[in-house]
């Protein structure tokens, strides 16, 4: 699409071939590039189609628009586009709560549930949360290249309902957005519902209330909640990653919402994931990566053996060398330590030992990305093939509560990679966390 507006730019003719069902998202893309009346032509091949019967059959549907468009001379109009402009006022809508998210709903600033109003006095106490000046640019994200100042941070954390405490996990969560090795770019509005997973490691965990136990991943704790459903916000009303118009995921994910925990650094017998990863361990630190997929297994026996045959036997083949973060439990990961186990020998095991017969990956097919790579193409269908064929794409970090369950989170590409982040703090920080250390739920038993 972008090189199509190129050329145009150039004053030269295009035929950008697009899918009726992403009609909306090329009009987004050249729009946003200045080019609002690229030439499109709408095609009608499944997509990802593999038949070549049926991509010929509905390719040649659109050959006669394809030439008409390369061969008519562009308009004036579509050579000088009119620019739009419209400068939004500080103060949007005033009323009452519900006429305020209803507002905000049908303005599409929502993720369809229940907002707080982002009031002025709402932003101000939220901006305790850093030292940064309001106007700071943390970073300009993807796709649609949205100033993500320090304000426009604070004002999605309130709408999601996080702490001045929170914003801080927020703004390093965000630089890792901005950060193209993070692939956020691709993965927040392609078709594969890639949700942003937030590994948090430091004294941060503590003092935010950041949950590594029981349900660390379920509703319930508001550190958790907010800061994951506000990264949610930001990745759409700031990157611009808008459902259905940029972000294209098919089935969609319900991790979008939040995805966020920590890791139980004291209950875990090795470097935690931040210090691993070049940070000192009295840093805070965010680790951030875009999984689309979250099993729950079950391993074949509490010995290191059945941990480990747990992780390998369950590896999915269509999911196979992509970024994944397996999650152990404390008890587990003493088992596996106590035999002799760190993480990069259980990286190694891995990566050495998952595997599948051809005939079930998808390699095997030739139709799937990464298929071009004919060195990885077995071609007995019953040899087997490697699943974690470069050990770097898999991290281990500790967590969870009393259960014997593992946690394996991960992705069906790489077009990024893992990405961590430490934590700025502001001067008052020790105040601040003092003012909100009683917001605790208390259950009654």
């Amino acid at each position: 699409m972008y090189d199509a507006i190129a050329v145009e730019q150039h004053n030269k003719p295009t035929a950008t071939l697009v899918n009726t069902g992403f009609m909306t998202d090329s009009r987004s893309a050249s729009k946003l590039q200045g080019i609002p009346g690229l030439r499109t032509v709408p095609e009608t091949v499944p997509c990802e189609c593999s038949v070549q019967d049926v991509i010929e059959e509905n390719m040649l549907k659109a050959m006669n628009d394809v030439v008409t468009a390369l061969t008519t001379p562009l308009t004036e109009q579509e050579k000088h586009p009119a620019q739009s402009r419209t400068d939004a006022a500080r103060i949007v809508f005033s009323g009452d709560h519900a006429e305020i998210n209803r507002f905000f709903y049908r303005r599409g600033w929502g993720d369809g549930l229940p907002l707080v109003p982002p009031t002025e006095t709402a932003v101000k106490e939220m901006l305790q949360g850093t030292d940064l000046p309001p106007d700071h640019l943390v970073g300009q994200l993807e796709p649609r290249f949205g100033k993500a100042t320090v304000e426009k941070l604070a004002v999605n954390a309130v709408m999601a309902g996080a702490l001045p405490t929170h914003l801080p996990v927020i703004i390093a969560a965000v630089k890792v957005m901005a950060d193209k090795a993070s692939g956020f770019g691709t993965y927040g509005c392609s078709t594969g519902s890639w949700a942003p997973h937030t590994v948090v490691n430091g004294p941060i965990r503590d003092e935010i209330r950041i949950n590594y136990s029981s349900g660390a991943l379920s509703p319930g704790h508001i550190a958790n909640a907010a800061i994951g459903r506000a990264i949610s916000l930001i990745a759409k009303n700031i990157a611009g990653a808008r459902k259905g118009v940029e972000d294209m995921g098919v089935q969609g994910n319900p991790a979008k919402y939040t995805q966020v925990m920590g890791e139980d650094e004291a209950g875990s017998p090795w470097e935690p994931e931040h210090v691993e990863r070049g940070c000192a361990r009295e840093d805070s630190a965010v680790t951030l990566f875009y999984p689309n997929c979250y099993n729950q297994l079950w391993p074949y026996g509490t010995d290191d053996k059945g941990i480990l045959a747990g992780i390998i036997y369950n590896l999915v083949p269509a999911r196979s060398n992509a970024l994944t973060l397996i999650v152990l439990t404390p008890p587990q990961a003493a088992t596996l330590a106590a035999a002799g186990w760190d993480k990069d020998r259980i990286r190694t095991f891995i990566s050495l030992n998952a595997s599948t017969p051809a005939y079930r990956h998808p390699l095997f097919y030739g139709t799937n990305i990464g298929a071009e790579n004919k060195a990885l193409r077995p071609l007995n269908a019953m040899d087997h093939v490697l699943l974690m064929r470069n050990k770097a794409n898999l991290r281990i970090v500790v967590a969870g509560g009393p259960g014997n369950f593992i946690g394996m989170h991960s992705s069906s590409g790489l077009l990024g990679d893992f990405v961590t982040q430490k934590i700025d703090l502001p001067e008052e920080w020790n105040s601040l966390v003092q003012k909100y250390k009683n917001l605790v739920p208390k259950y009654e038993i």
